[in-house]
C-alpha cells in the first residue's frame, strides 16, 4: 500500500493525492511530491515575482499593469484595474494567479502582467 505523507502545515495523517498534488482534508493545503520529497519545510520552493520583480504572496493585492484580452468577453481588463486577496497557484501552465477580477469573476492570471499594489 502506497502511503501519502503527512500534511507539512498541520500534520494530518489522512492526506490524499489528487491530481499530482497532495491535498490536506483539514486546512486545505495543498502541495507537489517534489515538495514532499525535499523535506517537511511546507515551503514552495519556486517563487513567484510580479512584472517588476515583487515577490508575491497568498492574499496581496495587484494592479494590472497593461490590458488583457478575455476569452468570451468584448472588453478587455483594463489598465490599472485592481485585484484583491490573490492566490498563488503552481504547475497551471504559465498563469500562477487565482483571482477574482470585479465585472469579470474568477480567472487565472499571469504574474508577468500584475505588480504588487
Amino acid at each position: 500500500m502506497d502511503e501519502t505523507p503527512a500534511c507539512p502545515k498541520c500534520n494530518c495523517e489522512f492526506t490524499y493525492e489528487l491530481s499530482g498534488l497532495y491535498v490536506c482534508p483539514e486546512c486545505a493545503h495543498e502541495w507537489s511530491a517534489t515538495d514532499a520529497q525535499d523535506g517537511d519545510s511546507g515551503e514552495v520552493a519556486s517563487v513567484i515575482r510580479d512584472a517588476v520583480g515583487n515577490v508575491l504572496a497568498d492574499g496581496d493585492s495587484v494592479t494590472i499593469i497593461k490590458d488583457v484580452k478575455v476569452k468570451g468577453s468584448s472588453s478587455p481588463i483594463k489598465v490599472g484595474t485592481k485585484v484583491r486577496d490573490i492566490r498563488l497557484v503552481q504547475g497551471v501552465g504559465d498563469h500562477d494567479i487565482d483571482a477574482k477580477v470585479d465585472g469579470f469573476g474568477p480567472m487565472m492570471l499571469k504574474s508577468s502582467v500584475v505588480k504588487k499594489a
